[in-house]
């Protein structure tokens, strides 16, 4: 299946972000997908430790737990059970809402650009009331340097090695905040241009970062 892309206008203060880890904390309503999932269909399977390496597509995560010929099947129900799940215990991560509005406080644009299946990652949006300019799922690492050009995205933020990848791929700035699998000194060694604690320390960031290409 092609990615799910929402299109939209690119403008020279377009800044995508990661979902998983990143904007939201997916743990919660991933484990309890899991779980149910498991219950389900009889798979034995560890969801504290899948909740440890988020990131990657969902299939990658599955071939650890199913045979290599159910990847796809058993992925399919697993999402077919996700909206029952993942969106109602999911939250924002500390400074996600803060660090969107910064970006249009400038008149700039977000692009949400994820792993993740789209059509979900817009459930968990709009449950929360958070509504990015655009979103496009189902794209990890260098894969995701197609949606941030198609955006035209200077800026990608992420918190795998993965989205410091898709950073360099797409010729953006990576900035990585350390809040998920990868530690601070993996994302610098990955080329991430910035590093932050999390999102909550963005807006100052984004500020200086603002002011440095106005001048």
């Amino acid at each position: 299946m092609s990615p799910m892309t929402t299109n939209v206008s690119a403008g020279p203060l377009t800044v995508g972000f990661d979902l998983d880890l990143t904007l939201l904390d997916t743990r919660p309503g991933i484990r309890a997908t899991f779980l149910a999932f498991a219950e389900k269909y009889g798979v034995e399977l560890d969801a504290d430790l899948v909740v440890t390496r988020l990131g990657p597509p969902l299939e990658h995560e599955m071939a650890h737990w199913v045979p290599a010929e159910r990847v796809t099947e058993m992925t399919a129900r697993y999402r077919a059970l996700y909206p029952e799940y993942a969106i109602e215990p999911t939250v924002p991560m500390p400074g996600a809402r803060d660090a969107l509005d910064a970006v249009r406080e400038v008149g700039g644009r977000t692009v949400v650009v994820t792993a993740k299946n789209g059509p979900h990652a817009a459930l968990h949006f709009a449950h929360l009331g958070i509504e990015p300019d655009a979103i496009a799922g189902r794209l990890f690492a260098e894969a995701k340097a197609e949606a941030l050009r198609e955006h035209g995205a200077s800026v990608y933020v992420g918190d795998h090695v993965g989205d410091v990848r898709g950073a360099r791929a797409a010729g953006a700035l990576s900035v990585a905040v350390a809040t998920g699998p990868c530690s601070p000194e993996e994302l610098r060694e990955a080329g991430a241009d910035v590093v932050l604690k999390d999102l909550t320390d963005f807006r100052a960031w984004w500020k200086a970062y603002v002011a440095e290409t106005a001048r």
